[in-house]
C-alpha cells in the first residue's frame, strides 16, 4: 500500500491547465493527492482484463493540421490485449476514409477509451504508439485511470456484420455542418471528445459526454455543450484551455453512422447561460470548422436500454433556452 510520502514524491499528473480549473472548482490541493494515487503509468489486472473484453474503442488522435479526431476501432471481444501492464495491443485500424487515421503511427500520441455502455464501466490508456504495422499497433501506456459511470446510457451490442469486412459507403466531408449532420447531434445523448496539449511531450486523451437528448445546442455550426459534475480531472477542459481545439464524434447506434468533426473550441466560466442549464457547472463550445459524415461505417449496432440515473438530473437545450437567467446576471 503506498505511503503518503510515497505519493508525495511521484510528479503531478496534472497539467497547467487542468490545475487552472481545479483551482476555479475549489478542488486543486485535494486532486494534488488524488491524482498521484489513481493516475499510473501502467495499467492494473483489473484494465487490462476489461479491455480485452470489449468490441470497440474509442481513440483520439492529431493529424499533420493540428486538428484533433476522435473515432471507433471495433472488433470481437479479444481484438484489444494487454500483453503487459505496460503495453495495450490493438488489433485495429481506422478505414482509409476515417480521418482519425491521418493522426495515427509510429510514435504518435495516442488517447484511448474503453467504455463498455451495457455495464457502464470506462477507462482511459494514453500514451504513444510504439509499434505500427498498419493493421494493428502498440500504445506504450503512460496515464492510466478509470472514470465513474455517470451519464453513461446503458446500450447492448451486436455486429450487424464481421468488423472485419471495411466501410464500403461513400463518406460525405464538409466545411460545416448539413442538417442532417445538426439532426443527428440535436437528438444525440453520448458525445465523445479528443483534445490534446504540449505540456512538455504531446499528450492525447478522448473522453465521453453524456446526457439527455437535446443536451448540445447546435446553432449553424456551433456546439455548445454543459459541462457537468464529474472526477474533477478536467482532462477534456484543461487541454482546451491550453489548446482550444476539440474532436468530436457522435453515432448513431441503431444505424452504424458516424459523424466526426474537428473545430476550435472555447471554454465558458461565466455566462448567464450556465444557471439556465439544469445541472451545468460550465458550458464549452466547439465551432465545427471540418466534418465527416460516414453513413453506416460501424459494424456494431446497439440497442438503447436506460439512461443514466445521472443524465436524467440534467436538463436539455430547448427548455434551458425558454428559462429566464437568474436574477443579477446579464442575459444578453
Amino acid at each position: 500500500m503506498p505511503t503518503t510520502e510515497t505519493i508525495l514524491d511521484t510528479p503531478s499528473p496534472w497539467h497547467a491547465g487542468e490545475t487552472l480549473l481545479q483551482r476555479h472548482a475549489g478542488v486543486a490541493e485535494r486532486m494534488e493527492m488524488a491524482g498521484r494515487k489513481v493516475i499510473r503509468d501502467y495499467m492494473p489486472d483489473q484494465h487490462r482484463e476489461f479491455f480485452a473484453q470489449l468490441p470497440f474503442l474509442v481513440a483520439g488522435a492529431v493529424d499533420a493540421q493540428g486538428d484533433p479526431w476522435a473515432g471507433v476501432l471495433e472488433g470481437y471481444p479479444g481484438f484489444a490485449a494487454s500483453p503487459d501492464p505496460r503495453v495495450l495491443r490493438v488489433a485495429a485500424v481506422p478505414d482509409a476514409d476515417d480521418p482519425l487515421l491521418a493522426g495515427l503511427g509510429p510514435d504518435r500520441p495516442v488517447g484511448v477509451l474503453g467504455i463498455e455502455l451495457h455495464t457502464r464501466r470506462r477507462n482511459r490508456a494514453n500514451g504513444r504508439i510504439a509499434a505500427w504495422d498498419g493493421k494493428r499497433f502498440d500504445v506504450a501506456v503512460a496515464q492510466s485511470f478509470g472514470n465513474c459511470p455517470r451519464y453513461i446510457q446503458t446500450r447492448d451490442f451486436h455486429f450487424s456484420r464481421s468488423p472485419a469486412l471495411r466501410f464500403a459507403g461513400a463518406p460525405r466531408e464538409r466545411d460545416g455542418l448539413d442538417a442532417p449532420a445538426r439532426a443527428l447531434i440535436a437528438r444525440a445523448d453520448t458525445l465523445f471528445v479528443a483534445s490534446y496539449a504540449d505540456a512538455g511531450e504531446r499528450a492525447v486523451d478522448v473522453s465521453h459526454r453524456g446526457g439527455k437528448p437535446g443536451f448540445v445546442r447546435v446553432d449553424g455550426n456551433v456546439l455548445t455543450i454543459p459541462d457537468f459534475s464529474g472526477n474533477r480531472y478536467f482532462n477534456t477542459l484543461g487541454n482546451l484551455v491550453l489548446n482550444p481545439r476539440a474532436g468530436l464524434l457522435f453515432i448513431d447506434f441503431e444505424r452504424g453512422d458516424v459523424l466526426q468533426l474537428s473545430g476550435r473550441a472555447e471554454v465558458i466560466l461565466d455566462s448567464p447561460e450556465i444557471a439556465q442549464f439544469e445541472g451545468a457547472e460550465r458550458l464549452w463550445r466547439v465551432h465545427a470548422r471540418r466534418v465527416a459524415f460516414r453513413p453506416g461505417a460501424l459494424a456494431l449496432r446497439w440497442r438503447f436500454d436506460a439512461y443514466s440515473p445521472a443524465s436524467l438530473a440534467t436538463g436539455q437545450w430547448p427548455a434551458a433556452d425558454l428559462r429566464e437567467p437568474p436574477e443579477g446576471t446579464d442575459g444578453a
